[in-house]
């Protein structure tokens, strides 16, 4: 098994070095952690395995209707060849339904359909913390220039109109998700592109009729349920790995 360099470890992937200049190995875990905090934490065997052919297919998919992203193709079960990218310090948030934390904060009951989409921002600081910051915090602070954030703005809003429409098609309710940014820059050239992922780990997806939670937060139910959601929306979209997720180890790291 080729021994790579670790170039970062996060709750649910961990990237190593690429086998050619300017690209990273991003590689799924069977980690599962409920919330922003470690409070709760499992491991659920072939969690990785669906993520990473969710993923796959909802960034070929955005990038065939011009959506940018750092998805390059699919190396195996559990890895994905990304392009490296300058990674902003920014979680944008789209909501459409009520849910979560939104409900906590304005007491607003949960599945409330919302008059319009909402685009928050939530900043990755030191330690996990993810406090939410407005415009100015982004730009004040340098984290990104303001035309930087028009086109994350537009970009988020584009891949919620195109999902909600794709997972309207297989009966789920694209309730809300969370997306991160990067600065891809060929030579002189900067321009801002869709990274990290899109898995049931960063999206809400509630069954149209039944409500029925297909996402993370199933975790309070129990580990064996998200892995029942997850195969749920690999095989609603039609993609569910051949005899269902295995185990497959991931690349020995490089001391």
């Amino acid at each position: 098994m080729t021994r790579r360099r670790r170039i970062y470890e996060g709750k649910g992937k961990v990237l190593f070095e690429g086998p050619e200049p300017g690209t990273l190995v991003q590689y799924f875990k069977d980690d599962a952690v409920a919330g922003d905090s470690d409070a709760k934490h499992v491991v659920i065997t072939g969690k990785g395995v669906l993520n990473n052919r969710i993923s796959e297919y909802l960034m070929m998919r955005l990038s065939e209707i011009g959506v940018p992203t750092h998805f390059v193709r699919r190396l195996n079960m559990r890895e994905q060849l990304v392009r490296e990218v300058e990674i902003i310090p920014i979680q944008v948030v789209v909501r459409n339904v009520v849910a979560g934390s939104l409900a906590t904060r304005f007491a607003i009951a949960e599945g409330t359909a919302l008059p319009r989409s909402i685009v928050e921002f939530y900043y990755k600081g030191e330690g996990g913390q993810r406090p939410m910051v407005s415009e100015e915090h982004i730009t004040a602070f340098g984290w990104a220039a303001p035309e930087d954030l028009d086109e994350m703005m537009n970009l988020a809003l584009r891949v919620n109109d195109f999902l909600s429409g794709l997972f309207l098609g297989i009966g789920l309710k694209l309730v809300d998700f969370k997306v991160e940014f990067g600065r891809l820059w060929e030579n002189d050239y900067m321009r801002i592109v869709l990274a990290d992922e899109i898995s049931p780990d960063n999206c809400r997806l509630w069954d149209i009729k039944t409500n029925e939670r297909f996402d993370r937060d199933q975790l309070s139910r129990g580990p064996g349920r998200v892995e029942e959601a997850y195969q749920e929306v690999a095989r609603r979209l039609g993609i569910l790995p051949e005899g269902g997720p295995r185990d497959l180890k991931g690349p020995k790291v490089m001391q």
